[in-house]
């Protein structure tokens, strides 16, 4: 077989011979490529034939695949069969709707049942299947005009064909178009390809004509991002259709037609209360979705080459001309600058708060000049950003091409994100299911036995149909679905005590099997903002060596005069000063001022082409001088992260040699190779990791006289003269320490995912604990490539290690060595690029990286939903913790996603916590592993409650009998459901154990403990029926005359309901576990007045129940007192029996000693028994050498991370000012 790849813009393909990589190198860096087998021969496993094929050829077929977002779709065509359509509604009819119901539950049955195979060109319905394997039905989609001219299909850039006739169909809100040259489907976000610079200004000269604007809108539709509220009706039906529904369903017509009206009511009750809840919390989130996503306004667009006029967004279509409004507005729409200046904050996109300037997209129509989208960011103008103000050229407006409408726009993806997350797939969930089928299987063995005992017994027809599906519901328990939201609820309300809120109760379950937090850094883990500390002087002196001075809190120091200033990174908008957060702390310490332009009078907006510089002032007096200083800003030479520095030409008016002044500041590395080896102090290393280790964030400065106009930067950046270094803060939250390290004992993985520079972000989590002082540290950085065909390679380089006197003293020798074995000896950090680069090319380290890396820095918000998918793939169970909008697709995306905001954020998020801060997640954990728990126990109290009824009831049907119903009542409603509604109120435990709580249903020992407690039951039951029949008092049952079961009365049958009372009990007190997960069961006041209360009845009920209610209860009193307490004798071994059972077979034995054995035997050569991030741990944990190309670097001079602060800090995206250093 030839291989090759399928690139879906050009329909090209590529041969490529199998493990011949550098082949199809430059192909795999097309956005939709995808590798096919072009030619070859293939065999037939129906027919036993050999045949060859060739897919150079396009040829129309039955299926397709294409990508959309990174995500793969599969189509398959069908065309709707008249014929099989009334068959399947003929079926319908006769099974009452069964099998329509089926079909709802299975789309792919219902495509196979109603419609026949055909190409997709022909297809008038399509099955299509996503990346998480989920099936959907989609119909495909006519509009049919009347003339040519009136309907354009969109081609190559912002041209359009005219068609008569578009095909598409709609899927997770976007619209895929029929491209019949090409016989297949396209996304319309796929379309803004292969656009030149030249085109964006061309179609800025006079915009659409209306003839453009209809065909476009008739392809693009509104631009309209809108959540549309589904009907009452919809959703009720969509919530009782559900298979738990249904099967209640069931159980009620069954228990009504049987006259067991009363608990078949209190189930009903239960379960509409359980749906209006259900449907109260969808529309309630349906509502704040849309009313935070939507958005209008007016727009000011140029159309038919005329004068501009003012039309709604929402008419907005690609390739439309908008004028962007002097003093700002909020962006509708994703659109490219093509004229003026835009100060944009893209807070909702990065979660930095730094405004951003846009450039216009320059006028070439070179062949290299095609656009990208993420190459030529810097140029566009993103959906749900606020342009904060525009600058432009005198008489000039600011115009920009729209590129993207709705859901095809940033904002539009995200919000995508939002509605259609990854499915969540907890194991236990799946073995719920498998459990409840396990228990369908005995349901059905007591239905089979159910029917031929009671033919043989001679029964009716009707109660044969009757006592049989009634055995059903007896091991199925109804109930179940309303039980096992009781210790969800229960920790609902405990969670709102606390201020967290959460819109899906469901997900606090998952919580409980958490074990890997991911999060944010700003406004999360930190305050919002750097804090200046200090700035550190070096002393020059003609016959000494410079030194550094003490530290001076203020940066209007009177000996930094000598060495002049440094200029900061501000402006001003609307008369405020903006700019990066620190640059604006910095200026504010120095009360010096900024004015951007000698005029006034002139307008902030229209100062684009204002020749004058910049100009800072001082106050007078400050630092020691007697004048007030003026510094006029000549030249920038703005940041670059490849040269960790930025640096700024000022001159002096005053200054008698009119020299200008280079000053420079950056990462203290670079700066201090840049500078005269004889101006740095000896002990600069030293002064720089002691600032580092203790978490400052650091820039160096330094200056040089000049004698020469507007050089380049890397003529002038050297032999400099080094000023100091100025000390900044991220103050972490009060909590965070302490949390980080709470989870950290707990075995929880804590990572960072935060868009801020890697370096800030390494000694923020070096700070706060997520990077562990004993281990090693290595940044992993992208290097050049070698050639055309090769990977680019990786660079790995260690940071700076921790002193001894930085270790946590609360670290214990125990919690050093009760680390697992596979626990790694160091931790990754990287990069939002190099993230990129490692997903692109090293796709088979990708799994490897994201279990071992715990730093992920400069992280778009696709790039951290990628990170919490690829979590999960590596099977752990991922909680998100953020507060920005740019948090959204992560926070959805996650098990469990924690908004630390009501904004934006809490949208996707299930919690959201009015504290803000992080204290709310180890809350969260710990109420998921207590919700967890109880589930786990309330289901095994029912299931084993369910079988030990089964028990009873097949005892009795041997003597064609049964229990009453009335003795059916208070099993059920006072005995089960009372003491299952209780389970939820025993609080979790205060400290997080060490390990999760298993999520294994059907794992060893939550079966063993099962069978094994049924077990007893069925000996106990089988002894007390046997041992009754046997006394000397005995009275047989006998079957009334007319083969009427509504006499059930026997002897069997009291001793039997006696025993069995204190095994439901009993069940209850064993399955309700207490710690290490939660507290002992005695801190749970209502089910332990629930047990003493019950217990009592039953006792009375047992030695000496009264004469009515004997008759009520229709049980054969038993007529020897001291056999009734030999029945209380019998209950209380079985209790010592169960219980004995449970704690020294399954807690000791299987879960201690069997576990501890295990841990030390079997991992070590039994691998099937880890998780998949346990055996990538178990080949990595060791070195990162598994790294290829990695050249591991050292931090003997500094180290990383002593550079933590820098390239933040000096961001610098305007204008600069001064800044005083001593």
């Amino acid at each position: 077989v030839k291989w090759g790849y399928l690139l879906e813009g050009d329909r090209e393909r590529v041969p490529l011979l199998h493990g011949n990589y550098s082949t199809c190198n430059n192909c795999l860096t097309k956005r939709y490529a995808y590798p096919v087998a072009i030619q070859g021969t293939r065999y037939s496993r129906r027919t036993g034939r050999k045949d060859t094929f060739n897919r150079m050829s396009t040829q129309a077929t039955h299926s397709a695949h294409i990508t959309v977002d990174d995500e793969n779709l599969y189509l398959w065509g069908y065309k709707t069969n008249r014929i099989k359509m009334a068959l399947t509604w003929i079926v319908t009819v006769l099974t009452l709707g069964t099998f329509r119901l089926l079909l709802y539950w299975y789309p792919k049955w219902w495509v196979k049942c109603t419609a026949s195979e055909c190409s997709l060109s022909t297809a008038d319905c399509l099955l299509i299947r996503d990346a998480h394997m989920d099936v959907a039905f989609r119909p495909v989609l006519c509009m049919i005009s009347d003339s040519v001219m009136q309907m354009g299909f969109p081609i190559t850039g912002f041209q359009m064909t005219d068609v008569s006739t578009l095909r598409y169909f709609t899927f997770k809100k976007l619209i895929h178009l029929w491209y019949a040259d090409e016989d297949r489907f396209i996304s319309i976000d796929s379309l803004d390809v292969d656009i030149d610079f030249h085109q964006f200004h061309i179609m800025g000269e006079k915009g659409l004509s209306s003839v453009d604007v209809a065909k476009r809108l008739a392809v693009y539709g509104k631009n309209l991002i809108d959540i549309n509220l589904k009907p009452l009706h919809v959703l009720l039906f969509r919530e009782v259709v559900s298979p738990f529904y249904i099967f209640q369903l069931f159980s009620v017509a069954i228990w009504f037609s049987d006259h067991y009206e009363i608990y078949a009511s209190v189930i009903v009750a239960m379960s509409l209360f359980s749906i209006a809840m259900d449907l109260y919390q969808t529309r309630k989130q349906e509502r704040k979705l849309r009313s935070m996503v939507h958005s209008s306004a007016f727009v000011q667009v140029l159309r038919n080459g005329e004068n501009p006029i003012k039309i709604s967004s929402e008419e907005l279509v690609p390739g439309d001309v908008i004028l962007i409004p002097p003093n700002g507005c909020n962006m509708q729409c994703d659109a490219v600058l093509i004229n003026g200046t835009v100060i944009v904050n893209e807070s909702m996109l990065t979660g930095e708060s730094v405004p951003v300037t846009k450039a216009a997209l320059p006028d070439t129509d070179d062949e290299s000049s095609i656009f990208s989208l993420d190459k030529h960011s810097r140029h566009t103008l993103f959906c749900g950003t606020q342009v904060l103000q525009t600058r432009y050229y005198a008489g000039k407006s600011v115009k920009a091409v729209v590129l993207r409408t709705a859901y095809t726009t940033l904002k539009g993806q995200l919000v995508r994100s939002i509605m259609y997350p990854k499915p969540v797939d907890l194991c236990f969930t799946r073995d719920l299911f498998k459990f409840i089928g396990f228990l369908g299987c005995i349901a059905f063995c007591g239905f089979s036995y159910t029917i031929v005992t009671m033919i043989l017994r001679g029964a009716s027809v009707r109660e044969v149909i009757v006592r049989a599906l009634d055995i059903v519901t007896v091991v199925v328990p109804p109930a179940l679905p309303a039980a096992m939201s009781v210790g969800i609820l229960a920790s609902h309300m405990r969670l709102i005590r606390k201020d967290i809120y959460c819109i899906s109760p469901s997900t606090i379950n998952t919580c409980g099997a958490i074990n890997v937090v991911c999060f944010d850094k700003t406004g999360t883990l930190t305050e919002d903002g750097l804090d200046f500390h200090s700035v550190c002087p070096v002393i020059h002196s003609n016959d000494k060596e410079p030194i550094f001075r003490h530290e001076f809190p203020s940066l209007n120091v009177k000996e930094m005069w000598n060495y002049r200033k440094l200029v900061e990174a501000v402006s001003t908008i609307n008369g405020l000063l903006c700019g990066d957060p620190l640059d604006l702390i910095l200026f504010k310490n120095t009360t010096w001022t900024l004015d951007e332009t000698m005029n006034s009078r002139i307008e902030e907006t229209a100062r684009f082409d204002i020749l004058a510089p910049p100009v800072v002032r001082s106050v007078l007096g400050a630092c020691g001088c007697d004048r007030e200083i003026e510094l006029a800003i000549l030249r920038q030479f703005t940041f670059s992260s490849s040269l960790q520095r930025m640096s700024v030409i000022v001159h002096d008016p005053e200054d008698e040699s009119h020299d200008m002044t280079l000053y420079c500041k950056g990462a203290p590395e670079m700066i201090s190779s840049l500078c005269k080896p004889s101006t740095v102090p000896v002990n600069y290393s030293n002064v720089v990791n002691d600032y580092a280790q203790h978490g400052y964030r650091l820039i160096a400065v330094a200056y040089k006289k000049l004698h020469i106009s507007f050089p380049k930067s890397q003529r002038v950046e050297n032999d400099l003269t080094l000023l100091g270094l100025v000390t900044m803060e991220n103050r972490l939250k009060t909590h965070t320490v302490s949390v980080i390290r709470q989870l950290n004992k707990a075995h929880i993985r804590t990572v960072m995912v935060t868009g801020d520079n890697i370096l800030t972000a390494l000694s923020v989590a070096r700070e706060c604990g997520i990077i562990q002082p004993v281990k090693k540290a290595y940044i992993v950085e992208c290097g050049n490539r070698d050639s055309p065909n090769s990977r680019i390679p990786l660079l790995l380089k260690q940071a700076a290690s921790s002193s001894e006197d930085l270790l946590d003293d609360s670290s214990s020798v125990y919690d050093m060595e009760s680390r697992s074995f596979i626990d790694p000896t160091y931790q990754l950090s990287v990069s939002g690029p190099t993230f990129e680069v490692i997903s692109r090319e090293y796709p088979e380290l990708l799994l490897k990286f994201v279990t071992v890396c715990d730093v992920f820095a400069r992280m778009s918000p696709e790039q951290k939903q990628m990170l919490v998918n690829k979590l999960q793939e590596v099977e752990y169970t991922v909680a998100m913790c953020g507060d920005g909008a740019n948090d959204c697709a992560a926070l959805k995306a996650a098990h469990a996603g924690i908004s630390l905001s009501e904004a934006e954020a809490s949208i996707a998020a299930p919690f959201t916590s009015r504290v803000p801060d992080i204290r709310c997640v180890p809350m969260i954990i710990r109420e998921g592993r207590a919700a967890l728990v109880t589930s786990f126990g309330i289901f095994k109290y029912m299931a084993s409650c369910s079988l030990t009824q089964f028990i009873s009831v097949i005892l009795l049907y041997w003597l064609a009998t049964n229990l009453t119903d009335f003795q059916f009542l208070f099993i059920d409603l006072f005995l089960v459901t009372t003491v299952a509604a209780c389970f939820g109120y025993t609080p979790p435990c205060q400290k997080l154990a060490v390990s999760p709580p298993p999520t294994k249903l059907l794992s060893f020992a939550s079966l063993l403990s099962v069978v094994g407690q049924l077990l007893i039951v069925f000996i106990f039951q089988l002894s007390i029926f046997i041992y009754t029949a046997a006394q000397p008092w005995f009275v047989p049952y006998s079957i009334p005359i007319g083969i009427s079961l509504e006499d059930k009365r026997s002897m069997q049958g009291t001793a039997v309901f006696c025993l069995s009372s204190f095994q439901y009990l009993t069940l209850a007190v064993i399955y309700s576990r207490g710690p290490p997960y939660r507290k002992t069961i005695f801190s749970n006041t209502p089910i332990c007045a629930c047990l003493v209360i019950l217990i009592s009845i039953c006792v009375w009920l047992t030695i000496n129940p009264p004469y009515f209610v004997a008759k009520h209860m229709q049980y054969d009193p038993l007529p020897e007192s001291g056999y009734r307490i030999f029945i209380l004798v019998v209950a209380l071994n079985y209790i010592l029996c169960a219980y004995l059972y449970e704690t020294g077979v399954i807690e000791y034995l299987v879960l201690t000693v069997r576990e501890k054995w295990r841990k030390k035997h079997s991992v070590k050569t039994d691998a099937d028994m880890l998780n998949k991030n346990e055996k990538i741990l178990l080949s990595i944990s060791s070195s990162p050498s598994w790294i290829p190309s990695a050249t591991e670097g050292s931090s003997d001079h500094f180290g990383l991370y002593s550079f933590s602060n820098s390239s933040h800090i000096i961001n610098c995206p305007l204008l600069q000012i001064v800044m005083c250093i001593a």
